[in-house]
């Protein structure tokens, strides 16, 4: 059976891209709005550390059941079934009465989200040969940048305009158009035999054990959680130190990272295709985030704007490298390449959504000087385990088969 044209793939991929980006405004429209969330709802900076953290949670435990689910039903319909998840309680978030409430719906998001983000990412990598992904890799992965940017100021704006809610249901009903466009027009996948849980657990085992997974994911999983807590919560942070009383200007320096990531991914997936080992990009870039958003308090408000654009850069450089890592391991199969990128998400999300929490913490108790430095520790120190994580390109590539000719 042949698969879909070149023509169809690449509209199928640019289809997947923007339903990356709706699926990205809704992580960061709640970040938006925060301080007027706070203030409607009641809300301590801890608590906003748990609403934050909830999403976090929610997208982590389901990562690897939706890697199994790619395994046993293939990408197509799990990312459309993801969408009207993420989609129906995004809009119900809008209505949340309390922070109690709102906290459960954000975990509600959070697991559509990861049975979004590994299958979806899987399609996009099949439409495509060896050799030539990194940079599609790092498209799709802009496409996140492209939605969290409007996200963060098209939220603002709709916040200050409509109040909070107003933000979060344009979100939800943007996501189950998407999952409407996706079942219209994305390609039909080869139907998937049947197989037994038990056959789809041993042909998950290689992954499940690989070491350079786990050390890559661990170690990579604290500047995930600095860039997280980076772009929700500086629009607090500015608001509450007086950097700014505006909440547009003070969700614009976010989203100015956000910007740079998107022009980061590509870059970052074309020299990672090309580089003699990976974790040195990873290294580097991320040295360099960690220490850079350490030093936000002291810096004045103008400074913010080109540390930002650096830092998103580096994001961008750092996921593109991070999610083309899997493409290069002999373990890692077609029909497992989901489960692989669920695992690293997996476990980097918990680690997110702890940082996130604790940056809560610590701001309340300690002050933000000590939240931000303490957001630049959690985000070098675990780089440290890249020396245990096997060095690629290796000689052979793995990964998806590109779907046809």
């Amino acid at each position: 059976m042949t698969g879909p044209t070149a023509q169809r793939r690449r509209r199928a991929a640019g289809l997947l891209l923007c339903a990356r980006a709706v699926y990205a405004f809704n992580w960061y429209n709640v970040g938006a709005v925060l301080p007027l969330v706070q203030t409607s709802l009641h809300m301590t900076t801890a608590e906003l550390g748990v609403v934050l953290a909830a999403f976090l949670v929610g997208a982590g435990v389901f990562q690897l059941p939706a890697g199994f689910a790619a395994m046993r039903w293939g990408g197509r319909r799990l990312s459309i079934a993801a969408l009207v998840v993420m989609g129906l309680a995004g809009v119900a978030s809008g209505f949340a009465p309390d922070w109690e409430v709102l906290a459960l719906l954000r975990f509600a998001v959070g697991a559509g989200a990861a049975l979004f983000f590994a299958p979806a990412l899987q399609l996009v990598a099949s439409y495509y040969p060896e050799g030539s992904r990194g940079p599609v890799i790092g498209l799709y992965n802009s496409g996140f940048g492209i939605g969290s940017g409007l996200s963060l100021v098209v939220g603002a704006l709709l916040g200050e305009r409509f109040g909070w809610p107003s933000a979060l249901l344009v979100g939800g009903v943007a996501l189950l158009a998407a999952a409407a466009l996706l079942l219209l027009l994305l390609p039909v996948e080869p139907p998937i035999p049947p197989r037994p849980f038990g056959s789809v657990w041993r042909d998950a085992q290689p992954i499940v054990r690989s070491r350079s997974l786990w050390t890559l994911s661990v170690g990579v999983g604290g500047l995930w959680g600095a860039y997280y807590i980076a772009a929700q919560f500086f629009p607090q942070y500015a608001r509450a130190s007086g950097a700014t009383g505006s909440l547009v200007w003070a969700a614009l320096v976010p989203a100015v990272l956000i910007a740079f990531d998107i022009v980061g991914g590509p870059v970052g997936g074309w020299f990672a295709e090309r580089s003699a080992d990976v974790r040195r990009l990873l290294l580097g870039w991320g040295i360099a985030s960690g220490v850079l958003l350490a030093v936000v308090p002291f810096l004045g408000f103008a400074t913010l704007w080109p540390l930002f654009a650096t830092v998103g850069f580096a994001e961008g450089v750092v996921f593109a490298g991070l999610y083309l890592y899997p493409s290069y391991l002999a373990e890692i199969r077609v029909e497992g390449f989901a489960l692989a990128l669920a695992q690293m998400n997996a476990l980097q999300l918990f680690m997110g959504s702890a940082l996130a929490y604790g940056f809560g913490l610590v701001a309340e108790g300690s002050g933000y000087a000590a939240a931000w430095a303490y957001t630049g520790v959690a985000a070098v120190v675990p780089l440290t385990l890249l020396a245990w994580t096997r060095r690629v390109p290796e000689t052979t590539r793995a990964g998806p088969a590109p779907a046809g000719s």
